[in-house]
């Protein structure tokens, strides 16, 4: 992994770009502290990106409104036995 601080970056951005465009990611820092990461863009979710861009001016598809990144459903624990054990018993 290349590190590069801000000044080192702004004179050679042209030559870090390229490192990132053949697979290298590129830390930079300030005053020795990481800040941000340089990584090349994922190819397939680019493609992926323009496909729906597309199918929105064609009105076949609706960009999200939401950030849905942070919606995940947390497990809940539960004391006693498993529903599917009393749904078994149940059904007999």
């Amino acid at each position: 992994m290349l590190s590069a601080g801000i000044k080192e970056l702004k004179n050679n951005l042209s030559r870090y770009l390229g490192r990132v465009k053949r697979g290298e990611e590129v830390l930079i820092t300030d005053r020795g502290k990481v800040i941000a990461r340089i990584i090349a863009e994922n190819p397939k979710k680019v493609a992926l990106m323009q496909e729906l861009k597309s199918m929105v001016s064609e009105g076949t598809g609706l960009m999200p409104t939401t950030d849905l990144r942070g919606n995940v459903i947390k497990r809940v624990l539960v004391k006693g036995r498993p529903v599917s054990e009393i749904v078994i018993e149940d059904r007999r």
